[in-house]
Formats: structure tokens, sequence, C-alpha cells
């Protein structure tokens, strides 16, 4: 299936339908090959920008963004064609927003106040100040505000 057409799912869907394909598809595109963990952490920082309110109030205009996830720097030509991949990032998405929908006290956090993170083999970005809170499989996890 094409990038394309799951962005046009995204903007004719109800909430919370689009939202969980965009974050599905974020978490495809920059943890497919992670563990549930890694991917679940992946998650958790698109879910607590959201929340944030300072780069949207959508998951899908949050993970949109302009060069924020894979998601906007992805060519919409791009073809998400390993199914069990896109099965385990559909349901870590949904686990992941029925979590976030519970009061801030009752959420188990895997990466507590990141709000960025960026491959483990990836140069460190200028954003990037200090350690990581946590390094999970191939990401590191920050908070840059």
């Amino acid at each position: 299936m094409k990038l394309a057409l799951l962005l046009w799912l995204a903007s004719v869907l109800p909430q919370p339908d689009a939202d969980r394909v965009c974050l599905a598809t974020t978490i495809y595109l920059e943890a497919r090959s992670e563990s549930v963990l890694g991917q679940a952490a992946v998650a958790e920082v698109a879910l607590r920008r959201r929340e944030s309110g300072q780069w949207g109030n959508s998951l899908c205009s949050v993970l949109t963004a302009r060069g924020q996830f894979a998601l906007s720097k992805t060519s919409t030509n791009y073809i998400v064609d390993e199914a069990p991949a896109w099965r385990d990032a559909w349901l870590v998405a949904g686990v992941a927003m029925r979590i976030w929908s519970l009061p801030p006290q009752w959420r188990v956090a895997l990466v507590p106040r990141a709000d960025h993170f960026v491959a483990a083999t990836a140069t460190t970005p200028a954003w990037a100040k200090g350690n990581p809170l946590a390094v999970i499989g191939d990401h590191r996890f920050y908070s840059a505000n």
C-alpha cells in the first residue's frame, strides 16, 4: 500500500481513527524493526508532543509537521509492504492511544519527559543536549524542551 493512500485515509477518516493511521504509519516508518517496547517508546514521544499542543492538536498534525517525523520526510510513493510489521505497528498504535487516554497519573511512561528521538547510529543533532533520557533499541530519546 502506498504512503499516499494512508495519508489520504487519514485525511478522510474521523478521529480517533485518522490519528491511529498516522501513528501506526509513523511507528512502521520509524521503528518497524524494533521491539514492541521500542515501537511503544516512539509512539509515546508522538503522543507527548500532541498532548503538549506545541506541535499540533492532533496526532496527524504532529506527525506530519515538516521535518519532524518520517511521515513528513518519506516519499508519498513509498510502499508499505511488510504486512506483519504493519499489523504490529497498528496494534502498538492502538494500545499507546488507549494508554494516553488515561489520566496522566495512571499512565506508564517508557521514556518519561522525552519529546524527541534520534537513531542511535545518527550523529547527535544540535538540539540534543546532554545524555539521552533512554536508549531503547536503535533510538536515543531526549527532552529537547
